[in-house]
């Protein structure tokens, strides 16, 4: 890199640290009005505490129009010190003043998907914990993840579990069928509780059910506490009792292949895995779409009009990105293709306007 990129990679890193700055204060300052609000009672510290969790999540957020922004302003910024016709004139095409940019935020881009992917799961679960616990006062919303769909596949096993906990140690209403070799069923149980402690599992409040071809009926007893070894730890279970963003990528991707073993639909969780991947890369799409737009106006020294037009296309890119989530979420399309299509039309509509614009 030369003086020039230099010097324009650190005016975009200065505004884009300004714009994410006002952003975030912005979203925090109207989010902790309305909870203070609506929680009266609750100490301050505990507030506080609340948002020093949510604040990695909020900037990675915000990350995208940052970038939008930060590119306006140096744009804008090279235009009003002439600086701009400087570098047209000594043959510096539009592509070319913005590459450093670009490589910024293409760094950014892959520091926040590692920051989310790795860092940002834990401060959600101590965040949603405060919340629970000390904001709403409710902590069972926190405890379990209430649904009936959690299914596990161990082997020649399957078991359902209607309720549990988020560190993946306690359970209720547990439901197990137990298959031979060529899946016929021998054996089934339930319990009201579990509690999971490694591979030993103690079960508490069930009955075991057995299928035997010898007897014309099934054979029912009751237990009060039973124990039972199984094959998978209680890790592997940690991500069934937890939402999609509560995990990293890997995790749910174990997930989403232990339902699909199970003969499960994991439409949802294949859609928010895909969309983790493509909102790492929205701040470089938004931009590259915002940079003709960017760049004509800062000719014409309209610098607000620019920053008008790339909040335009923010909110076009959020329209599209929403749609396709939808529309993944339901299977009306792949959840592959549902999570980049956005990006794709986002990236041919540039191309389109800079050509139509001879930039």
């Amino acid at each position: 890199m030369n003086r020039i990129d230099i010097y324009t990679a650190k005016v975009f890193l200065g505004a884009f640290l300004g714009a994410l700055l006002v952003f975030a204060t912005l979203f925090l300052a109207v989010d902790a009005l309305s909870t203070l609000v609506k929680y009266s009672g609750t100490p301050l510290a505990s507030v506080v505490t609340y948002y020093l969790f949510y604040l990695p999540e909020v900037l990675l957020k915000m990350i995208p129009m940052a970038c939008v922004m930060a590119l306006v302003i140096m744009m804008s910024g090279l235009n009003r010190t002439s600086e701009m016709i400087a570098l047209f004139a000594s043959g510096m095409s539009l592509f070319r003043i913005a590459a450093p940019s670009f490589i910024c935020i293409f760094v950014i881009s892959i520091g926040s998907f590692l920051v989310g992917d790795q860092v940002l799961p834990q401060l959600i679960k101590r965040k949603n914990f405060v919340y629970y616990n000390e904001i709403e006062k409710n902590p069972t919303k926190f405890q379990f993840v209430r649904t009936d769909r959690i299914w596990y596949r161990s082997q020649n096993s399957i078991f359902n579990i209607k309720t549990l906990s988020t560190d993946g140690h306690k359970a209720q209403g547990l439901t197990m069928y137990f298959f031979s070799d060529d899946w016929q069923l021998l054996q089934m149980m339930t319990a009201q509780d579990v509690v999971i402690q490694g591979t030993q599992w103690e079960l508490s409040k069930g009955s075991v059910t057995l299928f035997d071809s010898a007897s014309s009926f099934p054979l029912a007893s009751d237990f009060k506490k039973k124990t039972i070894s199984m094959q998978e730890e209680s890790k592997d279970l940690q991500s069934t009792g937890q939402t999609s963003d509560m995990l990293s990528q890997a995790e749910l991707s174990r997930f989403i292949s232990k339902n699909r073993e199970a003969g499960l639909d994991t439409t949802r969780y294949e859609m928010d895995y895909h969309a983790k991947f493509s909102f790492a890369w929205a701040g470089l799409v938004m931009a590259l779409l915002g940079l003709p737009f960017t760049a004509q106006r800062a000719r014409s020294g309209g610098a607000m009009l620019a920053m008008g037009m790339c909040l335009g296309v923010v909110f076009l890119f959020w329209i599209l990105y929403s749609s396709g989530q939808a529309l993944g979420t339901h299977g009306v399309l792949p959840p592959l293709v549902a999570a980049w299509t956005p990006h794709l039309l986002m990236i041919c509509g540039s191309f389109w306007t800079l050509r139509r614009l001879s930039l």
